[in-house]
């Protein structure tokens, strides 16, 4: 039976849930989640929501999908402690270095790999795989073609977003309200960037990233028919009627085979929407997503008050159980319950009485058990036996009863017994040399000059897919002795991978054999092409687990996260080389959707568009494979004047990125970082390096 997974973001949006229909909810503790904005629970809150929902048959999800740093990984690891003795069915996680911490410490509590962790093809779910996950999130781009094939070929479980907001760019790729205003989208902490308004060129008047929300109310059949184990509805920050109206109108159609009615879709746009709803992503068009939330569309009061009195008053989620009641002479009344899970209670009565009139009868005993009114639980059979002539008071029955659904309570809510090994030791640090290596790395191959090469970088990073056709502008690298490492696009989808193994093959043909990633789902394509793999930003490494993790599946280095401070870097100790970007447009966001072609009205991809906030800062977007769009940050980062805190960071490489320079100015940039010129961009920015983020 397919899984329905409600939010839950306050204790009272956990009632709503699971008196509405949810199979399953999802919640944050404070802190480590990637909605510190939600309410959250505390922990004796939690112990109660995981009493609530283990007595009604709901399975509780605990969301630890943040990134977190050396100094929090304790921390984490205790949140994570109490909640698997607490009972929770699962953990929902993003770092890398944190799956491996929990999977050895606590091997008995399932995890769930967050949609943060950018799971977009069927190798990226085999990648969680291996490192111990139960179940992946698909990314939300998805079609359901490819959600189809990933989950029918997965070897673990697959959940699927059916419901709720949109992301501009894609879950755990985005960098742009931490890099504006040091509030991580990373860290649970995303300002909505992509809910403002932006100028293509015209008035600020345009919401050229904000996305409608996603309704597949009428698709549910399809995705339980692929193999799809959870259906995941979106909305912890959201108000717990919110919760309860979505819920109800998924799970009456989930549970009535049926598509939701007219009534209903009006209810889901009630509860909330922005001008409408979409499934541009899961039907293969995205011609039509944008929607922003009106005035208009603000919520009558008198229709969330409706949905609170009726989740708020009784037990409308009862779970089936099961009767037998013995009366006989001389013995004390006994009667036990049990469940169809195996759970079981017995209780005891007063000794009966003999009866002065008419004694006790079956069907008068069955009668009175059948009384679970107000209860959880839902008597579906009652048998009882009673020997002639015998008295009980009514009360005593009851008590009788009484006893034994609190204690068949007592019993479901107990949480399963659950080990707790030891803790991974922290990775040994690798001794770097006191001068980093230097890495250029480019976006086109007309930036990829003599004059560039001629400059001798240790390392040169390229764009697999467009040198792959003209792998002769490689030739100046190798005459200075420069290591040609091809750049895999961050998302590639099962039915993007051919083009990107063939142009490996061509490149690795040509003496190229190092390629980097940014998606551990991308492994398999490198490697089938033969390249050692290097790690990019896009892989989140926020803490010396995570190098440990990388350094294990074979990469020969990896980047360190562009989120965290250089003092943490230099603190972090590092398994494997590790380096840093130090100079560039940092990428803000990637989207599956096309802003150049929003901005030019036509598909003009060779062109790059720009894109300005309210404050006048102007954001270069440009063409990415599949179709997709990187935004670039709107200054340059820019640390040429800080090489001691650099080379005291014990980095093994420094990495100019060149996004939208002219072949002119990447050479002049990189004579400026290399101290052959006083070269210095205009419109800089010292990143996050210095300021970090919350």
């Amino acid at each position: 039976m397919i899984e329905l997974l409600s939010p839950a973001g306050s204790p009272e949006a956990v009632i709503a849930a699971v008196q509405n229909g949810a199979d399953a909810i999802y919640l944050g503790l404070e802190g480590f989640n990637a909605r510190r904005g939600a309410k959250n629970f505390n922990p004796e809150e939690f112990e109660k929501a995981m009493r609530y929902c283990r007595i009604r048959g709901c399975k509780v999800y605990v969301t630890l999908n943040t990134l977190v740093n050396d100094r929090e990984i304790e921390d984490a690891l205790a949140s994570a402690r109490l909640v698997s003795d607490l009972g929770a069915d699962g953990i929902i996680i993003q770092d890398l270095g944190l799956i491996k911490v929990l999977r050895a410490a606590l091997p008995d509590i399932p995890l769930h790999g967050s949609t943060q962790m950018s799971i977009h093809n069927l190798a990226g779910v085999e990648a969680a795989a291996q490192m111990g996950l139960t179940r992946a999130v698909l990314a939300r781009e998805l079609s359901f073609e490819q959600i189809r094939f990933i989950t029918q070929n997965a070897s673990i479980e697959t959940e699927v977003f059916v419901h709720g907001a949109l992301c501009f760019c894609h879950s755990g790729q985005c960098y742009m309200s931490a890099l504006i205003g040091r509030r991580s989208g990373n860290r649970g902490m995303c300002a909505q960037p992509c809910r403002m308004q932006y100028s293509l060129g015209g008035r600020m008047d345009d919401y050229p990233l904000s996305l409608k929300d996603q309704c597949l109310a009428d698709r549910l059949q399809e995705l339980e028919e692929a193999g799809v184990a959870s259906l995941k509805i979106e909305g912890r920050m959201k108000r717990p009627e919110y919760t309860g109206i979505v819920t109800g109108v998924y799970a009456r159609a989930l549970r009535e085979h049926r598509k939701p009615t007219a009534e209903e879709l009006e209810q889901l746009e009630q509860a909330f929407s922005r001008q409408g709803f979409t499934q541009g992503y899961f039907n293969g068009d995205k011609q039509d997503m944008f929607g922003t939330r009106l005035a208009t569309e603000r919520t009558d009061e008198t229709f969330f008050a409706r949905a609170r009195k009726e989740y708020a008053e009784g037990e409308v989620r009862r779970v089936p159980v099961h009767f037998y009641t013995v009366i006989e002479k001389g013995v004390p009344a006994r009667a036990i319950a049990f469940d169809d899970e195996g759970h079981r209670a017995m209780s005891y009565g007063p000794v009966p009485e003999r009866a002065k009139r008419q004694g006790l009868t079956r069907e008068y005993l069955t009668e009175q058990m059948f009384k679970t009114g107000g209860t959880p639980y839902r008597c579906v059979e009652n048998q009882a036996k009673t020997d002639p002539g015998l008295y009980l008071p009514a009360a005593a029955i009851n008590e009788l009863r009484r006893r034994l659904i609190i204690q068949l309570s007592e019993n479901r809510a107990k949480p399963p017994e659950r080990r707790v090994l030891t803790v991974p030791a922290m990775p040994k640090n690798l001794i770097q040399p006191a001068e980093p290596k230097i890495i250029f790395q480019v976006r086109t191959a007309e930036q990829l000059t003599k004059e560039l090469a001629e400059l001798k970088p240790d390392y040169l990073y390229f764009p697999a897919l467009e040198l792959a056709e003209d792998p002769e502008k490689l030739l100046p690298l190798a005459e200075y002795g420069v290591v040609p490492v091809a750049v895999l696009p961050r998302i590639i989808t099962d039915t993007e991978v051919e083009p990107v193994r063939r142009a490996l093959d061509k490149l690795f043909a040509a003496g190229v054999d190092e390629a980097l990633l940014g998606n551990l789902g991308h492994v398999f394509i490198a490697r089938g092409a033969g390249m050692k793999l290097r790690g990019d930003f896009g892989l989140n490494a926020f803490n010396a687990q995570t190098l440990d993790v990388l350094q294990k599946a074979g990469f020969l280095s990896a980047t360190a996260s562009f989120e965290l401070r250089l003092s943490q870097i230099k603190d972090m100790p590092k398994p494997l080389d590790t380096e840093a970007i130090v100079y560039g447009r940092l990428p803000v966001m990637v989207s599956d959707q096309c802003v150049i072609r929003h901005s030019a009205g036509h598909c003009n991809c060779q062109t790059p568009a720009q894109m300005a906030d309210r404050m006048g800062s102007v954001f270069p977007v440009v063409k990415e494979y599949g179709c997709r769009n990187v935004i670039y940050n709107a200054h340059k980062l820019y640390l040429a004047d800080k090489k001691d805190d650099l080379y005291s960071a014990g980095l093994w490489a420094l990495r100019l990125l060149f996004t939208t320079e002219s072949p002119r100015e990447c050479v002049e940039v990189a004579r400026g970082h290399l101290g052959l010129s006083d070269y210095k961009p205009n419109v800089l920015t010292r990143g996050l390096y210095y300021r970090g983020v919350e």
